[in-house]
């Protein structure tokens, strides 16, 4: 595939920004008239000791996001792009796993028993998009662990209003600018896009005060699906590793960080909890909105550029890497004196 054009049908600039706005139509549409049959069907995330809202909320509107991602990509063959087979996996993966969430709300699964699919899909995911590159099978082990805890982290994540789709739509948008810049591969920043647009139109029923929450049906597939993105931009070398690491470094240092200091603290890891930097700063303000914005600005203003210089300079990625992640971390121990 040449780094400017996509296999199949003519597919330029021009036909990409139709593609992202009907995208995003879609999703607004999908995400509002799941929003009218869950209230009517009662699908609602109750409030307890654990939770950031105080307010019945409907929630499983990941599965409208994830729908309308899908569309766009159909949407996008229709138009010219013939998806390749790597991104025909990341989609199918994504779906896989958001239907395991419906399952899990109908059926209440076991952790076990939804661990075990989550790494079943994982290690699909790693294997297809490694093996052909000549991936050894300890590489793709690794990165299907990875993927794992991508996909877990970002389900921890998602507990304030806007949090987790304004990550995904300044990743995804980020990500894609500097695919641009750097390799010109307009498919994956098509793919990208269609993922941010999807994301931007669920914000709109998710921003503060949210009518609307994700739930594991949409968290834990966009998890997987940004995970696998990095996996195939360095396979692929639509965009370095070292990019990944750093516009996905907050949510990997919330997430990780509590994690460890809950562990080594001798508490129940496993349990639901309200001890992420995110939430302690949400209490402290009294409001979810300071800390989307708050994100925003730290993804904008520091690891966006941290990222770009990446690309210009590949031979400080190491060093930037660590750069991006060391302030984030001194965040980290500041937030949780908050208590």
């Amino acid at each position: 595939m040449g780094a400017n054009s996509l296999p199949g049908r003519s597919f330029g600039r021009a036909r990409l920004v139709p593609l992202v706005m009907i995208t995003l139509a879609i999703s607004i549409v999908f995400c509002g008239l799941y929003l009218l049959l869950a209230r009517r069907l009662q699908i609602l995330d109750q409030p307890n000791e654990r939770s950031s809202h105080t307010l019945p909320t409907p929630h499983g509107g990941g599965v409208a996001m994830l729908t309308a991602f899908a569309a766009g990509l159909a949407i996008g063959h229709v138009m010219g792009v013939a998806w390749e087979g790597p991104y025909l996996i990341l989609a199918g993966g994504a779906l896989l796993l958001m239907l395991v969430g419906v399952v899990d709300d109908l059926l209440s699964l076991s952790a076990r028993l939804r661990f075990a699919l989550y790494s079943g899909v994982a290690l699909m995911a790693a294997n297809a998009l490694l093996a052909p590159a000549g991936g050894h099978w300890l590489v793709q082990l690794v990165a299907a662990f990875a993927l794992l805890w991508m996909l877990n982290l970002y389900n921890f994540m998602d507990g304030i209003d806007g949090i987790a789709a304004l990550q995904a739509v300044s990743v995804c948008v980020a990500a894609a600018l500097l695919s641009w810049f750097y390799a010109g591969d307009l498919q994956f920043l098509s793919f990208c896009l269609v993922l941010a647009a999807a994301q931007v139109g669920f914000l709109c029923w998710n921003w503060p005060p949210a009518r609307l929450f994700m739930g594991d049906a949409g968290s834990v597939p966009t998890g997987f699906l940004l995970g696998g993105l990095a996996l195939l931009g360095a396979v692929e070398g639509a965009l370095p590793l070292a990019c990944w690491a750093i516009l996905l470094a907050l949510f990997v240092t919330d997430a990780s960080y509590t994690l460890l200091a809950r562990m080594l603290a001798g508490e129940r890891f496993t349990e639901p909890h309200r001890q992420h930097a995110y939430q302690r700063l949400s209490r402290h303000w009294g409001s979810h909105l300071p800390v989307d914005i708050l994100l925003l600005a730290i993804n904008g203003l520091w690891l966006f550029p941290l990222a770009l210089t990446t690309t210009l300079w590949p031979k400080f990625s190491f060093l930037l890497v660590i750069l991006a992640y060391i302030p984030l971390l001194y965040g980290m121990a500041k937030a949780r004196k908050l208590g």
